[in-house]
């Protein structure tokens, strides 16, 4: 299930966005995949007819590309965001 978008986002716009995300992040290695899709839902929330009330699911299964590694803690941090308490075994 993917959040409602009436115009598509070109790959150059996730590209710009997801190169920011990566550089605001000290330019870390190997999370290239990650900062793509977070790129590409930011993207797809701020377009015009996009359901500002649209909660992706928890769970790596409900992910359009997963994560390589997926532990508990992530799976826990997963199903809290956006909440503004850490889970419980952080």
């Amino acid at each position: 299930m993917t959040a409602p978008n009436a115009t598509r986002t070109t790959e150059a716009e996730i590209s710009a966005r997801a190169y920011a995300i990566w550089d605001s992040e000290g330019r870390p290695d190997g999370r290239d995949r990650e900062h793509w899709f977070r790129a590409k839902e930011q993207l797809a929330g701020e377009a015009p007819g996009a359901d500002p009330g649209y909660v992706r699911p928890a769970g790596r299964k409900t992910m359009d590309m997963p994560p390589s590694t997926w532990s508990k803690t992530d799976e826990e941090l997963d199903e809290s965001f956006p909440a503004s308490d850490p889970p419980g075994n952080y």
